[in-house]
C-alpha cells in the first residue's frame, strides 16, 4: 500500500477548454475517514477490514506508519485491505514514522503513539515541517505526555513519550477536526473520561467511527458547543465503508456549474452535515446541486450549469476550509463580490492558500484582494470571461486542481506543481477528462 510519490502524475500540466463536462463519476474514497479507519483498526483487538480505501499518498503514509508500529496489514484488492490489530502488537518503531506531506496523520497519530509506551519519532516532508504542531502538543503535555518538536509551533520533527495518560477537558481554541481526533485517541488511555468542547462544530468522523468501534463515548451539544467526551476504552474490530471524498467532489460540482450544458452526478459520496458546507454556499450562490440521501451519510452529488452571483462565506460553514480554493474559482466566475470572512487559516495549509486563492482569482481576470484575515473576489460574471492562465500551484494538491477546474471551464491553460495530487488523488486529471 505505501508507496513513494506517484510519478504517473506529472507535475506540468496543460489543460484545454472543455465546451461541456457531463457524466457520472465517484471520487476516490474519503481522505478523513480513510485515515481513521486504519487508525482505529490498527487501535482495534482483532481482524478489521477496510473497503472504498483513498489511494492517494497521504493516506498510504498512514498505512505504513501503522505497519511500523506493529499492525498487520494485507492489500486484498484495490483500496481493499485486511489489518491486524490491538494495543499487545504495538510498540515504538525502530525508525522514524515518515507522515510524508500529511497532516492529518502527523497530528492523529501523534494522539495514538503518546498512548503507546516508549519513544516515536514523527517527521514530513520540507512543507509538513512549516505546519503548526503545538495545536497537538498542548493538549498531549496537559494529558501528561512529552511532546518535543522544533521552533516556536513545535514543528516536525516530533519526538513522543507514550504512556498512560491523564484525562482531561480541553476546549479548542481554533476549529479543527485533527486537534479533536488526537485528543480523543489520546483519551482511550485516559485515567478517566476525556472532554473536547468544540464552539465550532468540525467534522465528526472520528466520534461516529470510534462510536462505531464500541468505544465509549458521548456527545452533548450544550450552549458553549458540542461536548465529545470519551471514556478509556478497548476497541472492537470493524469492516469499515469508505465512501468517496465531498472535499474532492466539490472540484466536479463547481466544474458542472461553471460549464455549459452540464449535468453531472457525483455518487456514492459521504454527505454529513459538516462536510459539505459548500454545497450550501454554491446554492446559495444560484448553483444548481441537488444532494440525494442514499443511506446514512452516504449519497450522491447533482449539478448543472449555473450563473453564480456573490455571495458571504463564514468560516464556520466550512471549518476545515478544504473547498475555499475551488470556491475561489466560483467566485471569479460569479457576478458580483464574494467574501470569505475569517479565513486566516488558510495560510497554515500545505502552502499559504489564501494568498495563493487570491493569485488564481487574479490570473482569472477577477479582481481579488486579502484584507485581514477576509478574501475577497470580484467576480466576471461568468467563467467564459476567465483568461488563459499559467499558474503554479506549488505541489499544493487543492490548488493545483482548483486550477486545473479553471482552466477547464474557462480559456484553458498551464498549471506547474501539479504532482502534489498524487497526495490525494492521483486519478484526477483522467476523472475530469472522462466528462469531456
Amino acid at each position: 500500500m505505501s508507496r513513494p510519490a506517484d510519478a504517473s502524475v506529472p507535475d506540468v500540466v496543460e489543460v484545454t477548454t472543455a465546451p461541456a463536462l457531463n457524466g457520472r463519476l465517484r471520487p476516490p474514497g474519503d481522505k478523513s475517514i480513510s485515515h481513521r479507519a486504519v487508525l482505529l483498526s490498527a487501535l482495534a483487538e482483532g481482524t478489521s477490514t477496510v473497503e472504498g480505501l483513498n489511494d492517494g499518498e497521504d493516506v498510504a503514509r498512514t498505512v505504513r506508519c501503522v505497519e511500523r508500529l506493529g499492525a498487520s496489514v494485507r492489500v486484498v484488492d484495490v483500496g481493499a485491505l485486511v489489518l491486524e490489530g490491538g494495543r499487545g502488537r504495538l510498540a515504538p518503531s525502530e525508525g522514524t514514522l515518515d507522515c510524508g506531506n500529511s497532516g492529518t496523520t502527523i497530528r492523529l497519530l501523534s494522539g495514538i503513539v503518546a498512548t503507546i509506551d516508549g519513544r516515536h519519532h514523527l517527521d514530513g516532508d520540507a512543507s509538513l515541517r512549516r505546519r503548526p504542531m503545538d495545536r497537538v502538543a498542548v493538549p498531549l503535555r496537559a494529558m501528561g505526555a512529552a511532546v518535543r518538536g522544533q521552533g516556536p509551533t513545535c514543528s516536525a520533527p516530533l519526538e513522543v513519550d507514550g504512556g498512560p495518560l491523564r484525562a482531561v477537558r480541553y476546549e479548542l481554541p481554533v476549529p479543527s477536526a485533527q486537534v479533536k481526533s488526537a485528543v480523543l485517541l489520546a483519551g482511550l488511555r485516559g485515567d478517566g473520561p476525556t472532554t473536547v468542547v468544540e464552539p465550532v462544530a468540525t467534522r465528526t468522523h472520528t466520534e461516529e467511527m470510534l462510536a462505531g468501534a464500541r468505544a465509549r463515548i458521548e456527545v452533548a451539544q450544550r450552549p458553549d458547543g458540542r461536548h465529545i467526551t470519551v471514556w478509556p476504552s478497548t476497541l472492537a474490530p470493524s469492516a469499515w465503508h469508505v465512501a468517496a471524498d465531498p472535499s474532492q467532489a466539490a472540484f466536479f460540482i463547481v466544474a458542472s456549474l461553471l460549464s455549459a450544458s452540464s449535468e453531472l452526478e457525483v455518487h456514492d459520496v459521504h454527505v454529513g452535515a459538516e462536510r459539505i458546507g459548500f454545497v450550501g454556499v454554491l446554492a446559495r450562490m444560484g448553483g444548481h446541486v441537488v444532494t440525494r440521501v442514499r443511506r446514512g451519510a452516504d449519497g450522491d452529488l447533482l449539478a448543472s450549469s449555473s450563473a453564480l452571483v456573490a455571495t458571504e462565506v463564514a468560516d464556520s460553514e466550512i471549518p476545515s476550509l478544504d473547498e475555499v480554493p475551488i470556491l475561489a474559482v466560483a467566485a471569479a466566475a460569479a457576478q458580483g463580490t464574494t467574501r470569505f470572512s475569517n479565513v486566516g487559516e488558510l495560510r497554515l495549509k500545505e502552502s499559504d492558500r489564501l494568498e495563493a486563492a487570491a493569485q488564481l482569482a487574479g490570473a482569472l481576470g477577477a479582481s481579488a484582494s486579502i484584507e485581514g484575515d477576509d478574501l475577497c473576489i470580484e467576480g466576471l460574471g461568468s467563467a467564459r470571461a476567465f483568461r488563459r492562465i499559467e499558474f503554479d500551484a506549488g505541489g499544493d494538491h487543492r490548488m493545483a486542481m482548483a486550477a486545473a477546474v479553471a482552466a477547464t471551464v474557462g480559456a484553458g491553460g498551464v498549471v506547474a506543481g501539479f504532482s502534489g495530487v498524487a497526495t490525494s488523488y492521483p486519478g484526477f486529471l483522467a476523472d475530469l477528462a472522462s466528462l469531456r
